[in-house]
């Protein structure tokens, strides 16, 4: 059976990291906590669980994720965000994956908790997320803050049962902080590759996001969070654009 190293990066997690790491007990034979230097209590809960804990200066996502992985131990990890828990059932796929794991990833559905309800459409379920793999095998890449797990070819992907939880926003004041810190990280990367946005271009994503989030996506079945879930990823679409026709309008003078 291979060993495994869960490897996970935080800053200022306290609310969240203790469940993720009693989420990952049975399976993990080390835990390495990348931390972005944390002013809360992320730390001690992290001594209290006897994690190996490291820190770093927040340089990217894509990158403090790479540079976790780095740090293990172990050749196969299993990444995963602060705010993320395995159910039991999925842990203890996550445990057979450890059998035969040579040449594949595992695959897994992602529920999503917002504002104290679990979120089965809006798009935003199954979500599946490739997060056990042999780290010679792949790596993290995409475009900050969007990141995604780059597979080798060859590698086959084998989907795990058992829901990854994930825990997004308590309530609509963590989301709109969210919005503002990725939206700023997006326009930014937007803005180094060169692309450019026009109002009316804006105008067009905001609609085509609130359609796909509440009409294709069916978040209307969602209810009243569906509505919430299309109007904030609006919002959030309208934010970042804005903020990229900024930093263009202010490179102008």
């Amino acid at each position: 059976m291979a060993s495994l190293s869960v490897v996970i990066i935080t800053f200022n997690e306290e609310r969240n990291i203790g469940r993720c790491l009693e989420s990952v007990k049975t399976v993990a034979d080390e835990v390495v906590v990348l931390d972005s230097f944390s002013t809360d209590a992320t730390r001690a809960i992290c001594e209290m669980h006897e994690v190996r804990f490291v820190q770093h200066t927040f340089d990217g996502h894509i990158q403090q994720k790479n540079r976790v992985m780095a740090l293990a131990t172990h050749d196969l990890v299993l990444s995963l965000d602060a705010d993320e828990a395995l159910t039991p059932e999925l842990a203890q796929s996550v445990f057979d994956f450890k059998t035969e794991p040579d040449g594949k990833a595992g695959e897994m559905n992602r529920l999503t908790n917002y504002c104290g309800r679990w979120v089965r459409w809006s798009g935003w379920y199954p979500d599946k997320k490739s997060r056990l793999w042999n780290r010679n095998d792949g790596k993290w890449g995409g475009v900050n803050p969007h990141d995604k797990v780059i597979l080798n070819d060859g590698v086959t992907i084998k989907h795990l049962k058992g829901d990854l939880l994930h825990y997004s926003y308590y309530s609509a004041e963590d989301h709109y902080k969210q919005i503002e810190f990725f939206s700023r990280i997006a326009a930014r990367e937007l803005f180094e590759r060169g692309k450019r946005v026009s109002d009316t271009v804006i105008l067009l994503k905001v609609v085509a996001q609130w359609c796909k989030s509440f009409l294709l996506k069916m978040g209307f079945v969602d209810g009243k969070t569906g509505w919430l879930i299309a109007s904030r990823s609006a919002f959030a679409t309208k934010r970042k654009y804005s903020l990229l026709k900024k930093m263009w309008d202010d490179k102008r003078g």
